[in-house]
């Protein structure tokens, strides 16, 4: 039955409640629902509204329903319009008519807005423990490729050589600011709306303080219109969520592009990847392409969520029943894609060799421009003094790298003998030491920090 059905003599057209109800998704607050149900229980007791006896019964009957839906066993029925509704029913057939005294001095308008602020504080540490994951996989695949030279890429072109591991590690910190966003969503989720009503406040001497305090959240409140409206916290979960699904789909085009046999500097294991119905020979990197098109669905999800807060009156309208879909689904996607990328890192196989072969001595032009700087060239002037060289070595059928001294020489008097050693990878990627550089000793620092990183956030998003 519905709560309003007072005010009514017509029942609901059946397509109109199938619209209206929310009971098909909502379902999964209901340890929410029931939790700021046994903390309104005790704060109607506090006020004089219950006796000590109604409390108890109450707090029992709301109890064996926590034990159901933990087994299980709760049933829904299709009069039950939301999750608020199928535990009133369900507390009326256990306890009598005394379940009806539980909703006194509150509306489901400051009902649901509390339950999806539980919901996403009890989910966030699930997401952080996720993506902490997806971090160690990251760090443990830097400790393991350490040395491994790669060619690094501007706009998809060999740009300069760095280690497989700061490559590895240029992953790691998006997911760690990811995961600094989620904590720091917290603070903003973790405020009571709770004994607002459905907008101007309860009449009920309520200590909403304790009330807060009870549920685990940092405070109520200030404002009851302003509570039971919120929903900055969905939008910013949502929002967080996207950005992490464009870091995963920034890692996955790259391992797509990786794992191609135009670059093979990777394989993924048969367990992380798919064949095709028709090519036999076909190895797809099916996670990674996932990965990608999920960002996709994440940022949909965000931009459907803020269209629909866009131009909404004051207090409570039924626009906000589409708040829950949004955040629910970027959960859900973000914990079914996470483990498997994480698992695909770890078994992932490095073809080094493949990446050496890739290692183009014009990639070393910069240290070229560098070695000319040494020697009192200013860097504009050595800049073209060196594209000059490159010019001219492509006009010669020639590697920059496989000009002789002569040649050198007509660009600038100043190059000598040990000009070769500027084109080595090696000595290329240890001349850039300083922090957050790609020499072996920076990257030994940067994996400190990420460890340190690790074990700083091991008291994760709680």
């Amino acid at each position: 039955m519905p709560l309003w059905k007072g005010r009514f003599e017509k029942e609901s057209d059946p397509q109109m409640w199938a619209l209206n109800a929310s009971i098909h998704f909502d379902q999964r607050m209901a340890e929410q629902d029931l939790r700021g149900s046994l903390a309104w229980a005790a704060a109607l007791e506090s006020a004089g509204i219950l006796s000590s006896d109604e409390h108890g019964r109450i707090s029992a009957g709301l109890s064996d329903i926590l034990a159901e839906y933990q087994a299980g066993q709760l049933q829904f029925e299709a009069g039950d319009e939301d999750i608020h509704t199928a535990v009133e029913r369900r507390l009326g057939e256990l306890i009598g008519p005394l379940a009806g005294k539980l909703h006194t001095g509150r509306s489901r308008n400051d009902q649901v807005a509390t339950d999806f602020r539980l919901w996403i504080l009890d989910h966030l540490p699930r997401l952080d423990a996720a993506l902490e994951g997806l971090q160690a996989s990251l760090l443990a695949r830097a400790e393991t490729d350490l040395g491994i030279i790669m060619p690094g890429y501007t706009h998809l072109q060999r740009a300069q050589p760095v280690l497989l591991s700061h490559w590895w590690l240029s992953h790691f910190w998006p997911v760690q600011r990811d995961r600094q966003r989620l904590d720091q969503l917290k603070a903003r989720v973790a405020v009571l709306p709770l004994g607002c009503g459905a907008l101007a406040g309860t009449p009920l001497d309520i200590d909403r303080a304790v009330l807060a305090e009870s549920l685990g959240f940092s405070s109520a409140a200030p404002n009851s219109i302003d509570a039971v409206s919120d929903r900055d916290f969905a939008a910013e979960f949502n929002f967080a969520a996207a950005l992490v699904g464009v870091h995963l789909s920034k890692l996955a085009e790259n391992l797509v592009i990786f794992t191609s046999a135009e670059f093979g500097f990777f394989e993924l294991d048969d367990a992380y990847s798919t064949g095709s119905s028709l090519m036999p020979q076909k190895k797809n990197p099916d996670p990674f392409e996932l990965a990608r098109g999920k960002a996709g669905s994440l940022i949909g999800y965000l931009a459907g969520l803020l269209a629909t807060l866009k131009g909404l009156p004051s207090a409570y309208d039924k626009d906000l029943q589409e708040d829950k879909v949004p955040v629910f689904s970027a959960f859900d996607i973000l914990m079914s894609i996470l483990p498997v990328i994480s698992q695909a890192l770890d078994h992932l196989t490095v073809y080094d060799q493949r990446m050496q072969a890739s290692l183009d001595p014009a990639m070393m032009a910069t240290d070229l421009a560098d070695y000319l700087v040494e020697r009192g060239v200013p860097f504009r002037e050595a800049h073209a003094l060196v594209g000059e060289t490159v010019r001219y070595a492509l006009a010669q059928g020639k590697s920059i790298a496989d000009l002789d001294l002569g040649e050198y020489k007509k660009f600038h008097s100043s190059i000598g003998e040990d000009v070769q050693t500027v084109f080595d990878p090696g000595t290329s990627v240890n001349r850039r030491s300083a922090v957050g550089g790609t020499a072996l000793q920076a990257v030994k620092q940067q994996m400190v920090q990420a460890k340190q990183a690790l074990a700083h956030a091991e008291d994760p998003v709680s």
